[in-house]
């Protein structure tokens, strides 16, 4: 086998069904120049062991696993399999997401021909499913963030703009930006990605999604989404960091800046609010005068 290019790092912890799947997206890619580890977060180690060595001989030499004896957290599995590989692409692929058979190709072949991108983010589309028997069946598609023309710093800022299943980058990102931060239960791939964008743009590979974001809302424990399971951490940690950039740029910069545009954003809510309580009420004295008329004119044809 040559070198591989892409490194690809699948977080696990007792989902096996949703593990083959995975699995099954990987090597069915057009693209042969991958390598594969399996980060096992504290789960069943001879159910990953046993599904990777049920892989077609010409896979299962690319794919590895590692386990780790107790749960440590999703982004020190991340980083676990970030320095267990050696290609100089990598990408996330969650367990029970899934690619196009194109997806690597594609993005390799965008990031060869753009060496000054650290990245490329493939349009997402959303697969809603819900489990039928033994099986997940998608029950409605839809594409994630399609009015975007590009994964902007400035949209990114609001919230995430794009999840791991669909971003390829280089390496040599973590050299310049660190690994990813293992201090955050949720949220470290936005954490990472806001770091990604301030340093450079990023672009998609074109209109079409190639990359598959599975969600289920009925579903919790093991077989949950951790976007919709862990509501609560999502909205702690997305306020816990932007706590700490304002601090950053507080220390650097004074108060100031952040104190005004606090007081300018709030008064112009109220006027927002104001503008829409007084059109409320010269709509409910037009509607008055308008029914008064129409009682004037029904009282004149009955005479």
């Amino acid at each position: 086998m040559n070198a591989p290019l892409v490194a690809v790092v699948v977080r696990t912890k007792d989902r096996p069904g949703f593990l083959a799947r995975a699995l099954a997206s990987i090597t069915a890619q057009t693209l042969a120049d991958w390598e594969c580890i399996v980060v096992n977060d504290g789960g069943d180690a001879a159910a990953v062991d046993a599904l990777i060595a049920g892989l077609p001989d010409e896979h299962r030499t690319r794919v590895r696993a590692r386990h780790h004896e107790s749960p440590r957290g999703r982004w020190v599995s991340a980083n676990a399999g970030v320095l267990a590989t050696s290609a100089p692409l990598l990408v996330l692929h969650d367990d029970d997401d899934t690619w196009h058979p194109e997806f690597l190709e594609r993005a390799v072949a965008y990031l060869s021909a753009h060496p000054d991108r650290g990245g490329v983010v493939s349009r997402i589309e959303i697969l809603w499913e819900t489990k039928q028997g033994d099986a997940y069946v998608t029950t409605a598609r839809e594409m994630f963030q399609p009015q975007l023309a590009a994964p902007t710093l400035g949209d990114t800022m609001l919230f995430n703009r794009y999840v791991p299943i669909g971003f390829v980058y280089r390496r040599e990102l973590h050299e310049e930006l660190g690994l990813y931060d293992e201090r955050l239960p949720v949220v470290g791939d936005w954490n990472f990605n806001l770091k990604v964008l301030a340093r450079g743009p990023l672009e998609y590979l074109g209109d079409e999604p190639y990359a598959y974001w599975h969600q289920r809302t009925g579903d919790a424990g093991s077989a949950g989404n951790s976007v919709i399971e862990s509501r609560g951490d999502h909205a702690k940690y997305d306020a816990l960091l932007r706590d700490e950039a304002l601090r950053a740029y507080v220390q650097e910069h004074g108060p100031g800046l952040a104190l005004y545009l606090t007081k300018f954003i709030d008064q112009r809510f109220v006027d927002v609010e104001n503008g829409i309580r007084a059109e409320i009420r010269a709509g409910s004295i037009a509607r008055r005068g308008y029914d008064r008329v129409r009682r004037i004119i029904r009282g004149a044809r009955s005479r």
